[in-house]
């Protein structure tokens, strides 16, 4: 691995980059990983944190698009391959695990990897070609950070169903982005607190109960996992600009959890 060529690709986006081993207890919490992605902020500002595990991994860049600040990073070990986005959106620098799509190469093929089908197929049908299909909003969709915002102008809302302020998120201990008006078709209940983010199965939450008592007092936020999901008015969050959403909106996240390469990633927006 050539770190100052990396230092070089990282300069042309814009951005600085520290390269270093994996080690202490990022490295025994990490067992297994061969490396570790993250950004992270000192005094002079944010930068990509990329921490290897050892000398047989090797990390290139592929692509870099010094307007639009990304670059495309690729990691080979063992015999395997994993590419991650890295780049500018709106406030602050990111990095996104890319799912394996057939032809990925190239800052342009990723943001196309990490859409979901159905904005594919909107962008098709609505004829958008070009720059447009990175822009955060076109023809087909309005975008802020990893969600995407379809137009659902036709669909049936219960008004007595509509929740206020809600949040959209991926889990994890991500940030939530904040949506004023929700509604939710279908999906798992779950029940979601602090000591299990990702949410449990109501066979499960009673069976926890049932074990122990006292987790009944952990703030415990009854969601829907994988419901269809609309959204209309303000749509805010801390690192993104507020959008404004006049008529409901579908909402689906990028294809980010679809990349295995997503567990070296440490960054959650």
């Amino acid at each position: 691995m050539n770190d100052l060529l990396l230092q070089e690709k990282f300069d042309r986006m814009g951005a600085r980059l520290r390269v270093g081993p994996l080690e202490g207890r990022d490295r025994r919490r990490r067992e297994g990983l061969p490396l570790l992605l993250d950004v992270r902020k000192d005094g002079a500002g944010e930068f990509f944190d990329v921490r290897v595990r050892s000398a047989g991994v090797e990390v290139d860049v592929l692509d870099v698009r010094r307007r639009e600040q990304h670059l495309l990073l690729r990691a080979r070990h063992d015999g395997e391959q994993h590419l991650y986005l890295c780049g500018h959106d709106e406030r602050h620098w990111f990095v996104a695990a890319v799912p394996p799509r057939p032809g990925v190469a190239s800052v342009a093929t990723a943001i196309e990897a990490l859409k979901p089908p159905e904005v594919l197929e909107a962008q098709s049908r609505q004829c958008v070609n070009g720059k447009d299909r990175r822009r955060r909003k076109n023809a087909a969709y309005r975008r802020q950070g990893e969600w995407f915002f379809l137009p659902a102008p036709a669909v049936k809302v219960d008004r007595k169903l509509i929740l206020h302020n809600e949040p959209l998120s991926r889990g994890n201990g991500s940030k939530p982005h904040w949506a004023e008006f929700c509604y939710r078709l279908g999906g798992e209940t779950v029940y979601v607190c602090a000591q299990h983010p990702a949410g449990l199965s109501t066979a499960a939450y009673t069976r926890l109960l049932a074990s122990k008592p006292a987790a009944k007092n952990w703030n415990w936020r009854v969601m829907r996992r994988n419901p269809e999901v609309y959204v209309k008015g303000h749509i805010s969050h801390d690192d993104h600009k507020t959008i404004n959403l006049f008529v409901w909106h579908k909402v689906l996240m990028n294809t980010e959890r679809e990349a295995p390469a997503m567990r070296h990633v440490v960054f959650l927006d």
